[in-house]
């Protein structure tokens, strides 16, 4: 912005206003530019329009063509940067207004009123200037005046040619006289004389000299009045003198002189006796004083039409001044709108600045107080707000600080009883005062084989199975009769199919002031525990069957023995007694013994020793012997490729899948398929070895107790079998299930960890 537009409120460096977009530069510069390009194509035509106002056939001085053209065209220029200084505040306005940035509606509302106001008084000031200026020049330049100066002309002009008549009738007057003279009279002295009689003739009108010229060498004799006395006149050229000798023609001639102008007639003498003719030249003076008023007269005029030349490019001329002024006092109305609105909306736009600042966080932003009245009250009240709120921030910093470390204190107390719930080894199950679940931790998680993320947040009701929300409603009533927080109870659940033997703690939780917070649900999982107790009494069972029992069968044997030895001729007998007795005995010992062992080995299970094996070879080697064996069952085994080697006793997973098969195939009598899948879980850290058959199936009734000690199914069993295979599988750290196969028999799923402890 120029010098002459309006002015800028003053920026600070903490002020912040908002700023052109790059869309909106380019259009605003689009938008000068087009302003500039009118301007300049208005400037020819104001110059056509002067080449037309000028165009006549009067000249003028150079100077005063310079000096007209240069005064309109330093008005057109500066009318033109009226204008422009005008429509780029204006474009600026339009632009403010745009973008609706604060205050502008203010500065258009100020500036408009101020235009409107400025307007009408200097828009009809202007008509009625120009109607009187075009009156007035009317007035100047009206025809009465110029025909008076016209005629003015013409009588000066008149009186210069009655000088002339009146000096040629005079010359002629003159010559009569002479023409009675002789040659002879005229010469010399006589002639001299001659010249001043006629020079002194009582006449209305008498010339100021009188020259005669006699030969043919041009010799004058001159007498002069008073008027021309001892004046040295101006010569006359001979080709005149000749001219007038030769045509006999007059001549008047005017010559300058210092005193005026002379007015000089020449004719022709013809005298009596035929001699050459002579020449007469009479002269009048016109002085100075009548040519200066001749002159004046006739530069009146020529200023007069001088300036009725000019009329119209004077008339433009004052239009021109009329119009800056006009121009000017809008110009300066419009500056004057944007003063005012700048003075109201600067502390407006600053307090608007210092807002966003404040709203982005910087409290301890300040406002100059630039003046003492309401706009200076409205700033110290927005320093008094910042002060007020930097000191709450720092309040509130102190305090967030100090929850802070409160909080992070909760977080890792959170956090750490996180972690040990998490690794305890008891499932904890937590509800809310509405019956919410809130926490699962992990062994619960296992344990119910469940995603705690679908749980978490919902009630009870909605997600737990019948049976084991009638569980909850029970505690939940047991309390509520017994007025207790808390109450223990050993429960048989089951989940997904599987029997599970839980002690479970049902607590009550209440805050200081006994209001009540929820409930907590702790339950330890006794069924590996009593599994292993059962195990431990079976082995000690075992232990001591095989010890009491073992200690007589060998001498029972060694008898029937000795029997059979000692009386041969009765064992020869047909359908001898003895025979079948001893024999019976002796059998029966055996099976004895049999048992004994079995009894033996379950009590004194060897220790497993690990070493790196591959379980798909290992699986392989085993099946290989039931294939040649029962031709009449259709063998199949798979295993995942990638399956490494891992570390496990080869010889006692052998031994479980060799029970395991033997399971199988004696439910197969007629045929059938067995089948054994080895895969890896999607972690690649457990390994499932999966045995399946298409035979009878197990009855649900028999499952739970499937892997207990001398439970079997099969009539000559021992039921012992199976309940090996566990003790190692979970010597192993590992797990084994059964599950129904689809559309009949038998799944055992033995699971084994790829990586030990």
């Amino acid at each position: 912005m120029d010098d002459t537009s309006p002015p800028q409120a003053q920026s600070e460096p903490d002020k912040i206003l908002p700023s052109l977009t790059p869309a909106q530069r380019q259009k605003k510069k689009r938008f000068i530019r087009r302003a500039i390009l009118v301007c300049l194509a208005v400037i020819p035509l104001f110059i056509w329009l002067e080449t037309a106002l000028f165009k006549t056939d009067l000249t003028l001085p150079v100077s005063s063509d310079i000096l007209i053209f240069g005064l309109i065209n330093l008005n057109v220029i500066l009318v033109l940067l009226m204008l422009f200084l005008i429509l780029r505040s204006l474009a600026e306005l339009l632009f403010d207004s745009r973008r609706k940035v604060l205050g502008s509606k203010l500065k258009t509302k100020l500036v408009v009123s101020f235009i409107c106001l400025s307007l009408v008084p200097t828009g009809l000031l202007f008509f009625v200037a120009l109607q009187f200026v075009s009156t007035s020049m009317d007035y100047w330049f009206n025809s009465d005046i110029e025909r008076s100066l016209e005629r003015s002309l013409t009588l000066a002009q008149s009186v210069l040619d009655d000088k002339r008549d009146q000096s040629q009738r005079l010359n002629n007057a003159l010559n009569k006289h002479l023409s009675g003279e002789t040659q002879h009279n005229l010469t010399g002295k006589a002639g001299r004389n001659t010249l001043e009689n006629l020079l002194q003739l009582d006449r209305a009108i008498k010339p100021d000299s009188l020259t005669l010229i006699l030969d043919s060498h041009n010799t004058p004799i001159s007498v002069a009045g008073s008027a021309l006395a001892a004046e040295r006149l101006p010569t006359i050229s001979s080709e005149l003198i000749s001219q007038v000798r030769d045509n006999n023609e007059p001549q008047t001639i005017i010559q300058e002189y210092r005193r005026g102008e002379l007015i000089r007639s020449l004719s022709l003498v013809n005298f009596n006796n035929n001699v050459p003719a002579g020449i007469l030249i009479s002269t009048l003076i016109v002085d100075n004083e009548q040519l200066g008023h001749m002159n004046a007269i006739s530069e009146g005029i020529d200023d007069y039409r001088q300036l009725k030349f000019l009329k119209n490019p004077f008339k433009f001329w004052l239009l021109i001044l009329l119009l800056i002024v006009t121009l000017l006092i809008i110009f300066a109305a419009i500056w004057f709108g944007f003063y005012i609105a700048r003075g109201i909306t600067g502390p407006l736009d600053q307090l608007a600045a210092g807002t966003r600042r404040v709203a982005d966080g910087d409290l301890g932003f300040f406002l100059k107080k630039e003046a003492d009245d309401e706009m200076g009250a409205l700033v110290d009240s927005f320093n008094r707000m910042t002060s007020h709120l930097n000191s709450s921030k720092r309040e509130l910093a102190e305090t967030l600080v100090a929850l802070q470390h409160s909080s992070q204190e909760s977080e890792q107390e959170r956090r750490y009883t996180e972690i040990i719930l998490q690794n305890v080894a008891a499932g904890v199950i937590s509800l809310d005062e509405q019956n919410r679940i809130t926490t699962i931790n992990r062994f619960a998680e296992e344990l119910l084989n469940i995603d705690r993320t679908l749980y978490i947040g919902r009630d009870y009701h909605e997600v737990l199975a019948m049976e084991h929300q009638e569980i909850i409603n029970a505690f939940m009533h047991e309390l509520d009769q017994s007025h207790k927080n808390t109450t223990e109870r050993h429960l048989r659940v089951n989940i997904l199919g599987e029997n599970f033997s839980l002690l479970v703690n049902f607590t009550r939780l209440e805050d200081e002031k006994s209001q009540p917070l929820g409930f907590v649900i702790v339950f330890d999982n006794l069924t590996k525990l009593e599994k292993m107790q059962r195990m431990a009494a079976w082995r000690e069972v075992a232990r001591r069957i095989a010890h009491e029992v073992k200690n007589p069968l060998t001498p029972i044997q060694l008898s029937a023995q000795r029997l059979r030895r000692r009386y041969p001729e009765i064992l020869n007998q047909e359908d001898s007694v003895f025979d079948q007795c001893t024999a019976t005995i002796i059998n029966q010992v055996d099976e004895l013994k049999r048992l004994v062992s079995e009894f033996s080995q379950f009590a004194r299970m060897p220790k497993i020793q690990r070493a790196p094996a591959d379980l798909a070879a290992v699986t392989e080697s085993t099946l290989f012997l039931y294939q040649e064996a029962h031709k009449q069952i259709t063998f199949t085994c798979h295993s995942d490729p990638a399956l490494p080697p891992f570390s496990f006793d080869a010889e006692q997973i052998k031994r479980c899948l060799i029970n395991l098969l033997d399971n199988a195939v004696a439910v197969l009598p007629e045929g059938g398929t067995i089948d054994i899948d080895i895969s890896l879980n999607d972690e690649k850290d457990n390994v499932f070895i999966r045995l399946s058959d298409n035979g009878p199936g197990i009855p649900e009734s028999d499952k739970p107790r499937l892997f207990e000690p001398y439970f079997s199914t099969k009539k000559t069993g021992t039921g012992l079998g199976l309940a090996i295979v566990s003790t190692i599988i979970s010597d192993h750290n590992g797990y084994i299930r059964v599950h129904n196969n689809q559309p009949c028999g038998t799944v055992f799923t033995i699971e084994l960890p790829l990586f030990q402890q």
